[in-house]
């Protein structure tokens, strides 16, 4: 579907968010008829089920639910071309003909199991499948949604099973409140299965012990949560998702998983599932290609249903099941887990029918015209609506390279209703920058503006890094800037030149991505500490190897290393900006930028922010400009020798403005490859 332009008219005020951005304006109706199909649907989705959040409750009539008031199991599959369905499992000897379900007007196929005659024989642990006939014959599938799949480990086989503890979860996180805990996100982006420093998996149990007390002790307010989502391929790190309402059984019980989740409220810490909803895996033995035998049902028929370059499955959301299911998948995250919110996997693709494949975007007219998927916007606003429904503080993140306008203001305002973006432009910059600019040649104008180009009124999350940075084939940061030293050179009493400039530059480029580019911040997982390596799960190519699917923690812990300065200057850097509520003030205002002596000055939250790129140069009595008169003292120094610097400026001065020129300025010595922060006390 697409919106013709046409003309508003005059009397008609303008959406709020036109008004903010007056280059929208000839955009408008397209805004505004996105929002009257919202509307639309909305009205069909109360109509003939009493509002949005009652429609999200397929999860409650399909699948496996136990009925206490008849005492048995409803068994209930979606599939409306199917020729016909049988329960499958270890309760009836898996026989393809011995439990039949019947077909309904609607395409869902049921049956009730009483405990008279199954309680003995479907119990807890129970594994079984739904063997679907379709005009090609019949398979066996994994039912759409089974809340526990578990591989065997011979056959390497999934299955369903029954999950039903005698003694349901106790929660004890009914004091965690999102506004109270996170007011700025200052996002762990995480993955329970390399976690561990062993070459295994790891655990939920394990990462609530072990991890979330380290997360909470650098100042992280939330974890990003990757690969819950049950995948077949432990190396697709969780993008290929095949069960969408099971939470990963390699890493534990959903028991375990909502200790996790207990565990960190407890702690104050949100926790944001990455939810992928953009596309599927594409297998039939595990996941929902080609359920029904029709070619579609929950993925578009022919090429459109193929992702080009993700060798997966595309939804169709224009279909109303379709919408029901992923709504539904929503809502039960969040209310049979507690999730705080979700990040949005591949929204760039989700929004435009080339997924954004090869495509750059510098018109407007690519945000609204014919590659946009209508369809796709429609489900977005409805999912935005319904997490805001069903849990007003949760927090929702798009990953979007497009920068589509609107995508993160209220839907009220003519947007998508996403509460943050990903600031996808900034880890790219920083690698670019790294892989083919030496350090003389930066250029601090195109930093600057890198760093501060997002759109007024959309919150961004800025990141140096996150796991797209990490995979096989490409390096952290820490291994651009120090490559192979990062092995052997990493003593705290050597003196090697390239991990002196790797270890400054690493510091200061995240410094400077938090402190000017977005209204929130995050990192991946052992990367505050400059953590070696890429990430590659075992897989054929490597011989099934853990060893780049770990953490090794015991790097950062060691006195005798240097990896300890830099997590000791992320837990400074991320304490004071919690502290200042920096992330909260609003954009930077440049003081300085002088590209002679590679040194770049400006304002935020009220604190001074100094940053020296240069390579060598040094300089005493460096004078700037200051908009506030009074005096002001040094609160962070990425030179001390607490964070593996050279402790050349003394943190304990007090420096006092002065007038020259007619304005008020203060003097420091700005020491090469040093970023400081300053604040006012008088």
């Amino acid at each position: 579907m697409t919106t013709e332009i046409t003309d508003i008219a005059p009397s008609t005020p303008h959406l709020p968010l036109v008004q903010q951005d007056a280059w929208l304006a000839p955009y408008e109706p397209v805004l505004r008829a996105r929002l009257e199909r919202l509307e639309q649907r909305l009205q069909e989705i109360n109509q003939q089920y009493g509002s949005l959040t009652k429609f999200a409750s397929a999860h409650q009539r399909l699948g496996l639910n136990y009925d206490s008031r008849r005492r048995g199991y409803w068994f209930r599959e979606w599939a409306p071309a199917a020729q016909g369905l049988f329960l499958v499992g270890d309760f009836n000897q898996w026989d393809r003909q011995a439990t039949p379900l019947q077909r309904g007007q609607d395409g869902v196929w049921e049956i009730f199991l009483s405990d008279k005659e199954y309680g003995q024989r479907l119990t807890h642990g129970s594994r079984y499948k739904v063997h679907v006939v379709t005009q090609k014959g019949g398979k066996d599938r994994l039912p759409a949604t089974l809340r526990r799949a578990v591989q065997d480990e011979e056959s390497k086989d999934f299955a369903a099973q029954v999950w039903r503890p005698e003694a349901p979860f106790t929660w004890t996180d009914q004091k965690f409140r999102i506004p109270n805990f996170v007011r700025e996100p200052f996002i762990y982006e995480c993955h329970v299965g390399m976690a561990t420093e062993e070459g295994r998996t790891g655990t939920y149990l394990e990462f609530a012990e072990n991890i979330l007390p380290r997360i909470q002790a650098l100042g992280y307010n939330c974890i990003q949560l990757m690969a819950v989502m049950e995948h077949p391929y432990y190396g697709s790190f969780g993008y290929h998702v095949a069960n969408f309402f099971a939470a990963s059984s390699r890493f534990g019980t959903p028991e375990e998983l909502k200790h996790l989740i207990n565990e960190a409220h407890n702690r104050g810490i949100a926790v944001l599932l990455d939810v992928v909803h953009s596309h599927a895996v594409k297998n039939e033995a595990e996941g929902l290609a080609d359920f029904d035998g029709s070619g579609g049902q929950y993925f578009h028929e022919g090429e459109r249903g193929n992702h080009p370059g993700w060798d997966s499955k595309l939804f169709n959301y224009g279909r109303p099941e379709v919408q029901q299911f992923l709504l539904s998948n929503l809502r039960y995250w969040l209310e049979e887990f507690h999730f705080d919110g979700f990040r949005f996997d591949g929204v760039t693709s989700m929004l435009y029918h080339h997924h954004g494949e090869g495509v750059g975007f510098g018109h407007y007219d690519q945000y609204f015209g014919p590659e946009v998927d209508d369809d796709a916007i429609l489900y977005l606003q409805l999912a935005t609506t319904l997490v805001h429904d069903c849990k007003r503080s949760a927090l929702l993140i798009a990953e979007d390279m497009s920068g589509m306008p609107g995508l993160c203001r209220p839907i009220s305002e003519g947007g998508v209703g996403f509460d943050y973006r990903l600031g996808m432009g900034i880890p790219d910059y920083w690698i670019k920058l790294l892989k083919h600019t030496r350090d003389e040649d930066w250029n601090l104008h195109d930093l600057w503006y890198v760093l501060t180009n997002r759109r007024a009124g959309e919150k961004t999350v800025a990141y140096a890094e996150s796991h797209d940075q990490a995979l096989v084939g490409d390096k952290t940061l820490a291994h651009w800037l120090i490559d192979a030293a990062i092995y052997t050179h990493m003593h705290k009493d050597d003196p090697d030149p390239v991990v002196a400039r790797g270890m400054a530059l690493h510091k200061l480029i995240r410094m400077l991505t938090l402190a000017l580019g977005g209204e929130a911040y995050l990192n991946f997982i052992g990367n505050e500490f400059g953590h070696p390596e890429w990430v590659d799960f075992p897989r054929q190519g490597n011989e099934w190897s853990y060893q780049f699917a770990r953490r090794q923690w015991s790097l950062s812990t060691n006195p005798e290393l240097k990896y300890q300065y830099l997590l000791a200057f992320d837990k400074a850097m991320v304490t004071t900006a919690r502290n200042r509520r920096l992330l909260a003030a609003g954009p930077a205002h440049e003081l300085n930028i002088d590209s002679n002596n590679q040194v770049l000055i400006f304002e935020r939250a009220g604190l001074l922010f100094v940053f020296s790129f240069h390579v060598d140069r040094s300089v005493f009595d460096y004078r700037f400009f200051v908009p506030q008169a009074g005096r002001y003292r040094i609160i962070l120094n990425s030179d001390d020798a607490q964070f593996g610097g050279f402790q050349r400026v003394d943190d304990g001065l007090t420096y006092e403005t002065f007038v020259e020129d007619g304005v008020n300025k203060l003097s420091l010595y700005v020491t090469n490859r040093t970023a400081l922060v300053l604040q006012r006390i008088g």
